[in-house]
């Protein structure tokens, strides 16, 4: 049985629990400001992430631009690259084309050239015939402006020659050349005469991944072969671009 005391003592704690409590104030500030700490660290760390993300996507899109190369074309006429855009359009089309030392390549067909635009024309002087055990062939190669207006501009100080048979290229002009550059001003019907040289002996599709030919190649057989000129004409007129001069086929006897 519940004594006086006890019932005293329950009723002073309903009392008291009846009573409104004081509000702590500081506690309740710091519950707050531990809150809203806590969004923000939330929404910076959602700033840093969109940051990151578009560095990155930058990056990339710079890498793909850098790396992606355009096609070479070795017949030496202007070759496009068209890819799709992400939005569907066409990119932007890029063009190269092989420099003059390049366009016959060992072991493959001569390519076919479309005249200069400038109507710059070469023409292959050599003798008739020379020794096919020779180190060196010597000849000249002459540059003529068929076109009716004057042409100025710069080339290498030299052509770059092959040596073909049937349509194949057996060597071309290949390793250092000299870094000088040939001043060009031809009026029409004028014309400028370069030194030029081969070497009667066949390359192969190994010799095209170095800068110069395998000493030791050997000799071409005795008979009839070709020879053809090529150079890159620069000219002067602001946005120029680089164009192809070439030459028509000569005959030579190697004995």
């Amino acid at each position: 049985m519940t004594s006086e005391k006890d019932l005293r003592d329950m009723l002073q704690r309903a009392a008291d629990n009846a009573k409104p409590r004081d509000i702590d104030t500081g506690a309740v500030l710091r519950r707050s400001r531990r809150g809203h700490r806590a969004k923000q660290l939330v929404v910076g760390g959602a700033t840093t992430l969109a940051v990151v993300g578009i560095g990155v996507a930058s990056v990339g899109g710079i890498r793909s631009i850098v790396q992606r190369p355009g096609p070479m074309n070795l017949a030496g006429g202007s070759a496009a690259s068209s890819e799709a855009a992400p939005d569907g359009a066409a990119a932007p089309q890029l063009q190269k084309r092989a420099p003059a030392e390049k366009i016959n390549l060992c072991g493959g067909q001569l390519a076919e050239v479309s005249p200069a635009a400038s109507g710059l024309v070469l023409s292959v002087k050599f003798a008739n015939s020379a020794a096919a055990s020779a180190d060196s062939v010597s000849g000249a190669v002459t540059m003529t402006n068929t076109g009716t207006q004057r042409v100025s501009g710069t080339t290498a100080a030299t052509p770059a020659i092959t040596l073909s048979r049937d349509g194949i290229t057996l060597w071309h002009s290949n390793g250092a050349m000299i870094m000088m550059a040939a001043v060009v001003d031809l009026e029409p019907g004028a014309s400028m005469t370069y030194n030029a040289s081969f070497v009667p002996v066949s390359c192969s599709t190994e010799d095209e991944s170095a800068p110069s030919f395998r000493q030791g190649l050997e000799h071409v057989a005795a008979g009839d072969y070709q020879l053809s000129a090529a150079i890159d004409f620069s000219p002067d007129s602001t946005g120029g671009s680089a164009e192809l001069v070439t030459s028509p086929l000569v005959g030579i006897h190697l004995g």
